[in-house]
């Protein structure tokens, strides 16, 4: 018969057995935990929690051997900046951008909760705000180093990564800041790489550019009348003109899309944001009474090839005339041209030595690039463009309807893998290309 002590080590030895046993978790599985840990973070507007964001981050940057600092160029914004040193520092380098903030979301129009990283295992959806964006770009970056890493490469020029605060609100709190600090100008960046969109389709999507917005308002004033009378140049008939006008410019451009003649991003885009009129009561509308004034808003998308002149005409003479009591003002107004007059564009071409390492890198990870496309909305990019650099946006989310901004937000957890491995090949290619001038370490060498 077996003593207790016995009974006891025996129960120890086949627990240590078992423990041994057991399978350790794949480096896949490994890498989709902490993906889902960074989008349990809830850094949704308007109270983003960038201080768990970053805590969260800065570890990841540890375990990968990268080199971290947390700058506030905007009180309350952290910008979180990582190097990976290269072995040739003088090279200009690369820099791997990512905003930490996500936009809100409704709860109970979703499946899953907004912030639970729920895994569907039958379809291998993660369902999360910021699955799409752009969480998994700004992790997917890190993975790859980490595989980089794990294999001996060292890159030759050092690389870049940043994680933004306040993009989903315009950036004014993190890469407009950042691109004007002496950190960035000591940084000698060559390229960027930001955020692009998911494909539907077994292409990845590039973007080389992007439409600026302009955000206005119209305004429109008259004489309150009674409302059973009928006379010209009331308030809401004046600017209810003007939303027909604008309503027909929207349709002709939206028209270009439907035919297949024009993609999204090559267009002015026209949406109508709020109409404001009426007196209020604390039931509803004074229904007898027209108002002294009315107001619509509106988010105008312009894409740097757009006739901005003649746009601005239309405004003043068709949209928002003073001869019909309107004015208009701008809430937001983002130029189309760069510092230097020019169109903000990165060529997408052969006469540009990143864009064809960027294609064939895709490619060699078995991925094809589509078409370079203008970006439809309004990304950190343009704050890089602006300045000159060359900036591309690119989310590798082949086969993914897009989610960004909407219910239920996924990406798949094979997508999201395969796009480590793509970026793995990214970061080797444009970290070891040689861009013909002579660094300070080859100099030194000779």
């Amino acid at each position: 018969m077996a003593t207790a002590s016995t009974t006891l080590l025996l129960s120890l030895a086949f627990l240590a057995f078992a423990w041994a046993a057991s399978p350790s978790p794949s480096p896949d599985a490994e890498a989709i935990s902490r993906f889902q840990e960074y989008l349990r973070i809830d850094t949704a507007q308007p109270a983003p929690d960038y201080a768990a964001a970053v805590a969260f981050l800065r570890k990841q940057a540890a375990d990968a051997g990268l080199e971290a600092r947390t700058l506030e160029l905007v009180a309350g914004k952290p910008l979180l900046l990582l190097r990976w040193p290269g072995r040739r520092p003088s090279l200009p380098s690369i820099l791997l951008n990512s905003h930490t903030d996500v936009v809100p979301s409704e709860p109970n129009k979703w499946d899953h909760p907004p912030f639970s990283a729920a895994l569907d295992e039958p379809s291998g959806r993660i369902y999360a705000r910021g699955s799409q964006d752009m969480k998994c770009v700004g992790m997917q970056y890190l993975e790859a180093i980490r595989r980089l890493r794990s294999a001996g490469f060292v890159p030759d020029r050092n690389i870049y990564i940043t994680f933004v605060p306040d993009e989903e609100i315009g950036g004014h709190g993190g890469v407009e800041p950042f691109v004007s600090s002496k950190e960035f100008k000591d940084m000698n960046v060559a390229l960027v790489l930001d955020e692009g969109l998911a494909s539907p389709g077994e292409e990845y999507r590039v973007f080389y550019a992007e439409r600026s917005p302009w955000w206005l308002t119209i305004k429109a004033t008259g004489a309150p009348g009674h409302g059973a009378k009928l006379y010209d140049g009331s308030a809401m008939e004046n600017l209810m003109k003007s939303v027909e006008a604008i309503r027909r410019f929207r349709t002709s451009q939206f028209d270009l899309v439907k035919s297949g003649e024009k993609a999204e991003g090559d267009v002015v885009s026209v949406n109508f944001a709020y109409l404001k009129a009426g007196t209020p009561t604390p039931t509803g509308f004074v229904m007898n009474l027209q108002p002294s004034e009315a107001e619509v808003g509106l988010d105008i998308r312009i894409p740097p090839s757009a006739h901005v002149e003649a746009l601005e005409r239309r405004l003043v003479e068709e949209w928002a005339p003073p001869s019909r009591n309107l004015t208009f003002e701008f809430k937001q107004k983002m130029s189309v041209l760069d510092n230097f007059g020019k169109p903000a564009m990165t060529a997408a071409d052969s006469t540009n030595p990143w864009w064809t390492l960027l294609e064939e890198a895709v490619k060699s990870a078995d991925g094809k690039l589509g078409k370079a496309e203008i970006f439809p909305a309004s990304t950190d990019a343009r704050y890089f463009r602006k300045i000159g650099l060359p900036a591309f946006g690119f989310s590798p989310m082949a086969n993914t309807p897009i989610l960004l901004h909407d219910h239920n937000e996924f990406l798949s957890k094979d997508e999201y893998l395969k796009g480590i491995g793509i970026y793995e090949s990214i970061i080797r290619a444009l970290a070891t290309h040689e861009d013909g001038g002579k660094d300070d370490e080859s100099r030194a060498e000779l």
